[in-house]
């Protein structure tokens, strides 16, 4: 698959589009979600919902999204500064059936996620001084999407220090990430499927 590179602003209608009716980095942890699964069988159905349509679904913002928004220009020039580096903002990345949209990619071989969090969580991610897991699945799979070698997380909250954690590829996660978007992608088609036959099948069974 050829990656493709989209330009555009984060949020607007045209990033919508562009990662409509494909699963996403930031939703990985919920496509390799074990159990029942209803949460990603949500997900599944939303993204059937954008195929069949032909249009993305509404977005869902709140309180913690909105502050990220406000932030994130902050934390991204911090991390400039402390790294000494020029982050380079794109809209959305897209590989194949998979997408991710990076808050920054550095140089060559590099990313940059933004996270901010709540001055005791940020207290909590420097006394373990390891990177996140809870952003495990969206940073290894931003890597495998973008084709980079390394990411770098900022945790990020106004008067708090800032927590800086650099990631490599872990080829073993990636892999066990690989086949569980495509058994996901596998049973999305069949859904959509399934859903575009419903009328005629009911028609047939008359």
């Amino acid at each position: 698959m050829t990656m493709q590179i989209i330009n555009c602003e984060q949020g607007t209608e045209e990033w919508h589009i562009a990662r409509a009716g494909i699963p996403t980095a930031s939703k990985f942890a919920t496509v390799m979600a074990k159990g029942e699964g209803k949460t990603r069988a949500k997900y599944m159905r939303q993204l059937a919902g954008e195929i069949i349509t032909g249009r993305p679904m509404e977005s869902f913002s709140n309180a913690h999204t909105e502050r990220g928004h406000v932030m994130e220009p902050e934390a991204r020039e911090l991390y400039a500064f402390a790294t000494d580096t020029a982050p380079e903002q794109v809209g959305f990345i897209r590989n194949g059936p998979k997408g991710c949209s990076p808050d920054s990619l550095i140089g060559d071989n590099g990313m940059l996620e933004i996270k901010t969090k709540l001055p005791d969580l940020l207290i909590e991610c420097l006394e373990r001084d390891e990177f996140p897991s809870e952003h495990r699945a969206q940073c290894q799979g931003a890597l495998w999407v973008a084709e980079r070698e390394w990411i770098d997380i900022v945790v990020y909250w106004p008067a708090m220090p800032a927590f800086i954690k650099r990631a490599y590829r872990d080829e073993e996660f990636i892999s066990k990430l690989s086949d569980e978007v495509d058994r996901f992608n596998d049973e999305l088609a069949a859904l959509i499927e399934r859903i575009r036959n419903y009328g005629i099948e009911q028609k047939d069974a008359a």
